[in-house]
């Protein structure tokens, strides 16, 4: 299948090269250069413009969209009047699913059929088959079944329903998925917080095998803590604005291995919202941004996890 993609991200790029080894004729555009040129050396086609991307396909064409949210409408603006009757539009990003209803009356007024898609499974995922949700006209998703079929994992991929609905699923996933994280995170601050000395590492390899909780976040939580806890904060901090909270920098140790790291009190950082208890508050969401912006959250879900964890019980003590 011939396709237009737009947004060579982490997902992006690793999605196009599943479509080339899927045997996929994919035009690719990127706001920077040098993803669409590391790209073409695998095969893709570049393109230096949306409307050199829209050019190089043959009619009725189908452009995937893969950009952050917030760029979804500046990329339609220039891309619709490129494009004509019978053609498709598809947005696999982490839009609100009104805005997705929203665009797909405005595209289907000019004649062009939309599709929403929630795509989970990370940059990983995305290389070696994901799970996607779509949302849409039934017929528009049956037409392009195949393309979903082979950017899955077997049996990966499903029609939603209507319109919004693909992203709308997807955003009750990474809000279950958020609430998992925090529940990780505070049942391991009660485990470090106890009189036994835990082996936090240990019990994340048990609870990984076969256990009721079982899952990719608690293999992530293990892996972070195989990584050296000195980067942990440095990766915290390029998700901390995202999440709304802060990390430890200054006067405590981080590393179960001896490493001192640092930590500095809430109260040095009065715009800091400050980290629940585990046992006496009520767990604190961290705003819808969670929801509407998943990506730069999920990246680092094991950072996250794992400082909560250090951090947690520290907030207890004065």
């Amino acid at each position: 299948m011939k396709l237009g993609y737009i947004g060579l991200g982490k997902m992006g790029y690793n999605m196009v090269e599943l479509l080339l080894d899927r045997k996929h004729d994919v035009v690719v555009y990127n706001r920077s250069e040098e993803p669409v040129r590391k790209i073409a050396q695998r095969g893709a086609r570049p393109a230096g413009s949306l409307k050199e991307l829209v050019s190089a396909l043959v009619p009725p064409r189908l452009v995937w969209i893969m950009v952050p949210y917030q760029a979804v409408d500046p990329v339609l603006k220039e891309l619709m009047p490129l494009l004509a009757k019978g053609d498709t539009v598809i947005d696999g990003g982490n839009s609100p699913y009104k805005e997705s209803i929203r665009r797909s009356k405005e595209l289907e007024a000019r004649g062009i059929d939309f599709l929403d898609a929630g795509v989970s499974g990370g940059p990983a995922g995305a290389r070696s088959g994901a799970c996607i949700m779509a949302g849409g006209r039934k017929e528009v998703f049956q037409k392009f079944e195949a393309l979903f079929r082979d950017l899955s994992v077997p049996d990966g991929y499903g029609y939603m329903g209507r319109s919004g609905a693909g992203h709308f699923v997807k955003m009750v996933h990474n809000g279950i998925e958020y609430g998992m994280m925090q529940a990780l995170a505070e049942g391991f601050a009660v485990l470090k917080a106890s009189e036994f000395g835990l082996d936090l590492l240990k019990i994340t390899d048990v609870y990984n095998h076969k256990s009721v909780i079982e899952s990719r976040l608690v293999g992530w939580l293990q892996a972070a803590f195989v990584q050296s806890a000195g980067r942990l904060c440095t990766v915290w901090r390029g998700a901390r604005g995202n999440l709304g909270i802060g990390c430890p920098e200054r006067g405590r140790d981080v590393d179960r291995r001896g490493r001192k790291g640092t930590r500095s009190s809430h109260a040095d950082h009065p715009g800091r919202a400050r980290l629940p208890s585990p046992v006496t508050e009520k767990p604190k969401l961290y705003g819808q941004a969670h929801i509407r912006d998943a990506e730069p959250v999920r990246r680092t879900c094991s950072a996250v996890i794992i400082t909560l964890s250090e951090a947690l019980p520290q907030t207890n003590k004065t």
